[in-house]
Order: structure tokens, then sequence, then C-alpha cells
């Protein structure tokens, strides 16, 4: 089924190869063209990109009642804006249970560590996921993923790492593997997060050891993830131990991620550029030298800004990483305490709160994330060009900037999954 997109708005298409950082990430000029272009897909892909002009010169306009081609179908956008399928390339999907009560603990003071001495945090997590059924996860998964669609995330990360022993962490890839075959979602790349936290009443040694010996080559042989995480945290994993699961995890052919430095830098930004892993998130505290080594070993820097805004933290320096042209990107961080799937959130944080240039978070939410978290079809995704999976939200309005200026609900009129056109 061929179907072409006539009178698009202003386009941020953010063609090009690979990530973009430094001052590219303001080109307006080359990365978003001006009213007047049209899409041509084809199944899920994008075929043509052209003058809206020339494609109704060929297959006639929304009104045309015969086109010449029964599989043709022809679409007006009416003038509005259209942009990329935004990437979420961090996600803790899977869980059970309310946190809610701890916001309390925070403004009483408490720091997160304390607040896990007290029965909340991942472990309370860990527990109430444990008694849910697979039904109640499988449907707590598809509602949080349709809510992601409608704020137009067309493909996002998902993190196991709320079971803690081995047949629970299986169980939670498997769970999640099942959404992935679903359809009318978001498209799903799988992560093996075991060292998340160790198991209630397990020292972390001990955890280590079993997760070497036993977590890590089921996760292996179940064969879901594509991708594994640490988390890189005093406290937590140190950086002797992320460093032995991370390289047991790469040898057994999985893609390497961390969580580094979200309290306070410890070390996490040095062992993420020592291993060259794809991306290296929360990256909060991370001291300047360490980000220069990270850059040099090609790591993406994965900003969450949605958490220190749940927590009450103040907020990196987003623009200092524009200055010193480091590579990096944002994502939801979706988990019991940040409860936001919603990208365009994130971009409104980014631009409303801290003075980055729109075009700048909108890359930071496609285009560089699309490169840490690849569409399973191998196509190109996280921008619009000829030959990429056709994945794209089109605009309630004639602007792409206000893909991040409405956070209270989504900006989108529609979204084209895979080259399906749904109606929100």
């Amino acid at each position: 089924m061929r179907t072409v997109y006539l009178d698009v708005g202003p386009m941020a298409h953010l063609a090009g190869k690979g990530s973009l950082n430094g001052h590219s990430l303001l080109d307006v000029e080359s990365l978003v063209s001006a009213p007047g272009k049209g899409i041509v897909v084809v199944g899920n892909t994008i075929e043509t990109i052209a003058d809206s002009d020339e494609l109704m010169e060929e297959y006639g306009n929304a009104n045309t009642k015969d086109v010449g081609d029964s599989e043709t179908k022809v679409v007006s956008l009416n003038g509005n804006a259209v942009i990329p399928g935004l990437v979420d390339s961090h996600t803790h999907l899977l869980w059970a249970g309310d946190r809610s009560r701890e916001v309390l603990w925070r403004h009483s003071g408490k720091s997160y560590q304390e607040i896990s001495k007290l029965g909340g945090g991942i472990q309370d997590t860990v527990r109430s996921t444990s008694q849910a059924s697979d039904e109640d996860l499988l449907k707590l998964g598809y509602t949080r993923m349709r809510a992601a669609l409608r704020s137009g995330t067309t493909h996002l990360e998902a993190k196991s790492g709320y079971g803690l022993t081995t047949d629970s962490e299986l169980r939670l890839l498997q769970i999640a593997s099942k959404l992935r075959a679903m359809e009318h979602l978001p498209s799903l790349d799988l992560t093996w997060l075991g060292a998340h936290d160790s198991p209630s009443g397990m020292d972390v040694n001990g955890y280590v050891e079993q997760i070497l010996s036993d977590q890590l080559p089921k996760v292996l042989e179940q064969g879901l993830a594509r991708s594994a995480d640490v988390f890189c945290e005093p406290g937590w994993f140190t950086v002797e131990h992320s460093e032995d699961i991370l390289k047991s995890a790469r040898t057994g052919g999985l893609d390497i991620r961390m969580h580094i430095d979200e309290f306070k830098d410890g070390g996490g930004g040095d062992l993420a550029a020592d291993l060259n892993v794809v991306t290296a998130d929360h990256s909060h505290y991370t001291n300047h030298d360490s980000r220069i080594r990270m850059e040099e070993a090609g790591v993406n820097t994965g900003f969450l800004p949605g958490t220190p805004y749940a927590m009450g933290a103040e907020w990196p320096n987003f623009n200092d990483s524009i200055e010193n042209e480091f590579t990096w990107s944002v994502a939801t961080d979706f988990n019991p305490n940040c409860k936001t799937i919603s990208m365009p959130f994130m971009g409104s944080l980014l631009t409303q709160r801290c003075s980055v240039h729109p075009l700048a978070a909108l890359i930071a939410a496609t285009r560089n994330p699309s490169e840490t978290t690849p569409h399973a079809t191998g196509k190109i995704h996280g921008r619009l060009e000829v030959g990429a999976i056709a994945n794209f939200n089109v605009i309630d309005g004639k602007y792409w900037e206000a893909w991040c200026m409405q956070p209270s609900h989504s900006p989108f009129v529609s979204t084209c999954l895979e080259g399906n056109l749904i109606h929100h």
C-alpha cells in the first residue's frame, strides 16, 4: 500500500548520517524544510520526499476519487508541521506498585539512600512486581506504551531490573517480548538490567557472583535482550563490579549501557570511556574531564531531565554539552519515581526551563537516540529521509517548535507508525 502525504507544513526532517553535536544541533536551515513538501510511504518505508505540487500532479489530491491506482491513498496534512517519531532511549517500562508516599520522605529531607533503608526505593517496587501476575504486567506495559505513542514516541528502550533474581529477570524480559509482538505499539528495544540493585538480604558481592555465574548466562541463552545495563553508583554497584558485569555481557554479544553519576560523581564516566559503552545515562554529576574522555570514546551521554524534576534536584547544564561538542540525547527514564512517559514533556523541560534550543532538544529526542537504540528492521529511524522507517508525527499546528511547547498534553494530531497513520 502506498500513502501520499501532501501539503506538509514545516518539516524537521533532521536527515543525515550519525549523531549530531555542537552547533550543528542549531542548524535550522539545513535540518528543517520550508512548507510545501510531501512524503510518499510504501509499506513501512519512506519512498519519496518531494514538493507537494509535484506529487499532486502524479497522484492527484486528497479529494481525487480515482488516482488510477487502487493501492494508493492520498492524504492532505493541511499545512501542519511534521517531525520524526520520537525515540525514548531509557525507560523502566515493566513494574507494579505505587511509591507515591516517598514524596513526603523527600520533602522531609531524606536522601534516595535513606528512603531505600526505610523500605522504599527499588526494593519496594521489586516486592510489588513479584506479586503482580504476568497478565497484570502485560496490561500495565500495554497501557504505558499506548500513552507513549499518544505523545509521539514510536520507538522505546525498555529495561528489566525490578526482578533481581534470575527467574524474575527472565520473566520481565519475556513479558516485554510479548509487547514487542503486538500491533499499533511503539517498537521495543530490550535491555537486561539485573544489576539494578542487590536482592533484599543479599550482599552485593554475592549477587554479582550470582549474576556472572547464573543470571547473565541464562539471559544470553534466552536471547531476548539486545543490551545490558548496570546501575554504577556509590551505594549500589561499584566501578569494579560494573566493569566485570559489562565485560562479560559484551563477551556474550550484548551491547553495553550504563547508569552513571546520578547522585554524585562516582567514576562512572571514566569507566564508560574505558569500555566504549554505547550510552552512559543520567550523567548528572560527571566531571568535565570525564565527559571529554567519553566523547573521545564515542559514548553518548543520555540525559534524563524528568528525574531531577521529579526528585526536586537541579538540572545539569545541557547547553554546556552543546558548547563543548559532546554528543547527547534525552529520554524519559519512566520509572516508579518519575511517572511520565512523555517525550514532549522532556522537550518542554529542556526548552522552557533550561534554555535549550528547541531544535537541539528535538535532535536529542530523535536522531541522536536512534543511534543508541536501533530499529529492529535495521532501517533508519529518528529522522525523515528516503529509505527510513515511516515514523513521524503530525503537529496540531503550523510550527515544528510546538512539539515541546505543550507539556500538559500531546501536541500531535496523528502519528505515522511504521506506515500506519494513527489519529489521536
